[in-house]
């Protein structure tokens, strides 16, 4: 609990700090930081932005991140043009936030092992402060440049992870009503802090899963079981089902 408790400390005090500023950004600091409480450095390899024949540029990932991405379903036929740049664009958004949603289950548990050899309220006060001002100097500056649609995901990947929302931790340590007000003000940019990873429901999601198997079956991410376990071969079954309905249908 103690873990959550600092958590909520900090998201408030960003809301307060930041909303007359470039709010978009600055969310993403709110929810990131809400939900971890210790860090280290984001394992990603670095690697050229090149798969499936096709090159996404810094420009492409700039360009695109404010549309929504159009339903792709991931089958054994070729995707066309168009569909794979929007796969590759999805795929460089899921690259950039999924290391701080691993970090983010990773620390929770690590802290709170930590937490528990604490005995005093001073003690754990004073362990707050300096997690606090860590996290300040380490992850302001890299998470003011997430874009919108980077935190979307994020916030779903921290569910996937931690099997937690945002939404429910400031719910049942603060009270319904501040976390309507911050749900609300998410809501302006676009986010909600009630989303969850569904990929039998969601088609983003699906290809959320994808993306991400095959970086770790590649190496490219390193893995960390999900905290709700997911059958990948029914989950395949499931979208190329829906994709032969479609296809019957039309």
């Amino acid at each position: 609990m103690l873990i959550y408790k600092f958590g909520i400390r900090v998201v408030y005090k960003y809301i307060i700090l930041h909303l007359n500023y470039d709010s978009m950004r600055f969310t993403y600091c709110i929810l990131f930081f809400a939900l971890i409480s210790f860090s280290a450095q984001a394992q990603v390899k670095p690697k050229e932005n090149q798969q499936m024949g096709y090159i996404l540029t810094e420009q492409d990932s700039i360009l695109n991140d404010t549309i929504e991405l159009p339903e792709i379903i991931i089958s054994k036929e070729k995707l066309d043009p168009e569909s794979q740049k929007q796969f590759l664009i999805l795929q460089n958004r899921v690259y950039k936030v999924y290391p701080y949603a691993k970090l983010a289950a990773d620390r929770l548990t690590a802290l709170n092992q930590g937490m528990a050899r604490l005995k005093t309220n001073r003690e754990k006060k004073k362990y707050f402060k300096i997690v606090e001002d860590y996290l300040n100097n380490e992850f302001e500056d890299r998470l003011k440049k997430l874009s919108r649609k980077q935190g979307q995901i994020l916030v779903k990947l921290v569910h996937r992870q931690t099997g937690i929302t945002t939404y429910e931790l400031i719910k049942t340590l603060k009270s319904g009503f501040k976390a309507f007000v911050s749900n609300t003000t998410a809501n302006l940019f676009d986010i909600t802090l009630k989303a969850e990873y569904k990929p039998f429901e969601s088609n983003e999601d699906y290809l959320i899963e994808t993306i991400l198997l095959r970086a770790f079956e590649s190496g490219r991410l390193v893995n960390q079981k999900p905290a709700n376990p997911i059958n990948y071969d029914e989950l395949m079954t499931h979208w190329e089902e829906k994709a032969k309905q479609q296809k019957s249908a039309n």
